[in-house]
């Protein structure tokens, strides 16, 4: 059994207990249980729990690849591919890498405040790709800047993770706009350097920029983030800081890709592959599957009785 959370478990045990203290004085002693049962069924929901469901052939090879992913407010720039979203784009081209590096161990991570590791190395290519479409850029009302220092703390720890296993080779990609925005100075990567055996740092973005959707999560209304140094305010616009990017490469001594399209990524690709030590022997592995959804009827059903238990109360 594995858990994929789509928000932070600490968050999540906020907000559950926060539902149960505001009915805590709830005269009506079955609907403050059914409160608590909600609180569950929204934590076990959350969790995400994945639990195997078959036995697939899979071929192996010697590769841990690690997925690092900028999720700042910058990442939802519209500049990919003229006025696609660069996270959109990041999520399509980590697929096709996991894809192309098929029965390599993968580990993701994400940053924007603070880093999360979303997987440990697994070589559930599904479980990985599950963690990826769950990563979403932080509210522009929470951001505390942009920072290319938070992830490496957990870089570390996967990568030292993985050279206790012999005879295995770490591929790094580290995904980003580049861009500085809470007036840090780039730390060194080079502490890094003697985990790593290949990968890339991809950069996303371009010189002209791009604009900035929010979306408010009260309001449900998205707008573009304006830029609020100089009056008429005017759209912010994110531009990609290559010079960032190409210094953390050059400490990690990888390549620097800038994808502008999923293509420019292919020859890196048959390097790792050529390198990489591939085993023929098909083993089994577990695939998994959410069982998220069980969680979800009860939930439906006790909200939908709560509508009513209102209703009449309104009624009344």
């Amino acid at each position: 059994m594995i858990i994929n959370q789509v928000i932070p478990i600490w968050l999540m045990c906020i907000i559950c207990l926060a539902i149960i203290v505001i009915n805590i004085k709830e005269k009506n002693k079955l609907r403050f249980i059914r409160q608590i049962f909600i609180s569950i069924l929204l934590f076990l929901i959350n969790l995400r729990i994945m639990v195997p469901s078959k036995n697939v052939d899979v071929i192996n090879n010697n590769l841990d690849v690690l997925i690092v992913i900028d999720s700042t407010i910058s990442m939802i720039a519209e500049d990919y591919d003229k006025n696609t979203p660069r996270l959109s784009a990041v999520k399509a081209d980590c697929n096709y890498i996991m894809d192309k590096l098929a029965g390599a161990r993968f580990s993701v991570i994400s940053f924007n405040n603070e880093s999360q590791i979303k997987i440990p190395f697994t070589f559930d290519q599904n479980a990985a790709s599950n963690a990826i479409d769950t990563i979403e850029v932080m509210e522009a009302l929470y951001s505390k800047g942009s920072s290319l220092n938070i992830p490496l703390k957990d870089m570390r720890n996967c990568l030292e993770s993985s050279i206790k296993n012999d005879n295995r080779k770490r591929v790094v990609f580290f995904i980003s706009d580049g861009e500085i925005t809470n007036e840090e100075k780039l730390d060194s990567y080079i502490e890094l350097k003697k985990y790593v055996d290949d990968g890339a740092v991809l950069g996303y973005g371009t010189s002209i920029g791009g604009y900035m959707k929010d979306t408010n999560s009260y309001s449900d209304i998205s707008s573009y983030l304006k830029d609020t140094t100089s009056y008429p305010y005017s759209n912010a616009v994110s531009k990609i800081d290559e010079n960032n990017l190409k210094s953390i490469a050059n400490d990690l001594n990888i390549s620097y890709v800038h994808m502008e399209k999923q293509s420019n990524i292919d020859k890196k690709l048959k390097e790792i592959i050529n390198n990489s030590n591939a085993n023929n022997l098909n083993s089994k592995k577990s695939s998994y599957t959410d069982i998220y959804y069980i969680f979800v009827i009860p939930l439906c059903l006790l909200l939908f009785y709560e509508c009513i238990y209102f209703k009449r109360r309104i009624v009344k």
